[in-house]
């Protein structure tokens, strides 16, 4: 598994249970309950399922113990998240011994590699489906309510969901997700997600296009293109007469509205153009903030994870973000113990972080997980308290990189989209600055949803406090 001290998920959403839809005025004969786990996409995909449920008369419900089908939808990047599942598929399975009729299924990545264990070994749940199998979840439905197990987990090559519009999770009402892919083609070592989500491909782009202006006229005004490498977007139409790049889809979905803000994640460092970083620079509401996993300074080390690209290559590109893109946040992914990894190389790593002054990263420290190549190819023989040793030199520089990134936009004045209600205080709002930077502010008559200029008077090690300005 991966370790991490500062979490690439969300991790105040893990577990979280989809709320009907407050507009929704649609009675439903039977109610699902389904809890996610993961990334962004896993929650994104949680939608879809609740789309597809409401048209067979399925409504959403937060209260487990009135539901007749109950999803976990699940992650496979980390043991702890499967462990957690696991947990949770216990605690149902005492619910469905006293509730005739209630069918409990899991979704998502676990459930082709584990679809034996969770069915016929432990027989925890009535149904298992992949990622990719979402569309027939109605007649394993079907199947299950005669008291067979149902099972598809077959991974495609061409499925998008493009022409299903999700159903929002109860979120913010201002900033939302949008799938422009699904699956990787990329095949690092230590990565478990081309074997549960499949091969690459890319959505259509006039969906996309749709979707983020349907969610601009509902009231969001930001919008996050997900996939696992946005860069290698490219979709062809049907008849051939129309090739969208990622370029040109940032563009097409920037131009919907000055006022819908754009940003997307995450960009694999041998993919992400010029094209992309100067459509950035065109259009104001494209966020100036790039993901850019680097996961280690070592380029033997990144030859062992089939990164294929060099620490040489890694930094042009930084510099080329730098040059075209001032100020442009970056942020990053580091593993820290990767196999056979030597202490200098664990020094390359600080020195590509001293270089790239990040001013987010995630980090790791390296164990293996079932099913990757690294698991097959390489032995995981770094001890433990050397890894952790490691990754708490590795978040020290950051943490000092992170305090000082924050103290130089002291007296700087950002644009800020209003998000909230800041947790501290009644009498303070939130939102985030282009970079990706979390700004705090006096609440005066703003709303959430609206842009405020801010500047900024002083900082925490993870926010910045300031005042509105004219």
């Amino acid at each position: 598994m991966l370790d991490q001290v500062t979490k690439v998920h969300d991790e105040s959403r893990q577990g979280e249970a989809f709320a009907p839809v407050a507009t929704d005025d649609q009675t439903y004969r039977k109610k699902f309950y389904i809890e996610s786990y993961g990334c962004a996409m896993n929650f994104n995909d949680s939608e879809i399922v609740a789309s597809i449920l409401n048209q067979e008369g399925f409504g959403a419900t937060r209260n487990v113990e009135e539901a007749n089908l109950i999803l976990l939808n699940t992650c496979s990047i980390r043991e702890k998240a499967e462990q957690t599942v696991r947990k949770r598929l216990t605690e149902f399975r005492r619910i469905k011994k006293e509730t005739p009729g209630l069918l409990i299924g899991v979704l998502g990545c676990m459930a082709e590699r584990l679809k034996t264990k969770l069915l016929e070994e432990e027989k925890l749940v009535d149904m298992v489906v992949g990622p990719d199998a979402y569309r027939s979840l109605p007649s394993l439905i079907a199947e299950a309510e005669t008291g067979q197990k149902s099972v598809n987990v077959l991974l495609s090559r061409e499925e998008t969901y493009g022409d299903i519009s999700p159903v929002r999770l109860d979120n913010n009402g201002v900033s939302s997700f949008v799938s422009i892919m699904r699956g990787c083609n990329n095949m690092c070592t230590f990565c478990v997600v081309p074997f549960t989500r499949g091969r690459e491909r890319s959505r259509d782009a006039v969906s996309i296009v749709r979707e983020a202006a349907e969610l601009f006229e509902n009231g969001y005004r930001e919008v996050t293109l997900l996939g696992q490498n946005v860069d290698s977007y490219y979709w062809t139409s049907d008849d051939g007469s129309e090739t969208v790049t990622f370029a040109q889809l940032l563009e097409k979905v920037a131009l919907i509205n000055p006022l819908l803000r754009v940003r997307f994640s995450t960009s694999h460092p041998k993919d992400i153009t010029d094209e992309v970083l100067y459509t950035m620079a065109k259009h104001e509401n494209i966020c100036n903030y790039i993901h850019l996993p680097v996961q280690s300074g070592s380029n033997r080390i990144l030859q062992l994870m089939n990164r294929t690209y060099t620490r040489e290559w890694y930094m042009k590109k930084v510099e080329r973000i730098r040059e075209i893109l001032p100020g442009c946040g970056l942020s990053t992914d580091i593993i820290c113990g990767f196999c056979s990894e030597t202490e200098e190389e664990h020094q390359e790593t600080m020195d590509i972080m001293r270089f790239a002054a990040y001013d987010l990263a995630y980090m790791y420290f390296y164990s293996e997980r079932p099913g990757t190549l690294a698991q097959r190819r390489y032995q995981d023989d770094i001890p433990e308290d050397v890894k952790k040793r490691r990754l708490a030199e590795v978040v020290e520089l950051h943490r000092q990189q992170s305090e000082k990134s924050m103290k130089n936009d002291v007296g700087k004045t950002f644009k800020v989209l209003v998000e909230g209600t800041s947790k501290r205080s009644e009498e303070h709002l939130f939102g985030r600055n282009d970079q990706n930077k979390v700004i705090v502010f006096p609440r005066e008559n703003f709303k959430k949803g609206e842009y405020v200029m801010v500047k900024v008077e002083s900082c925490t090690s993870g926010t910045l406090i300031g005042n509105a300005v004219q």
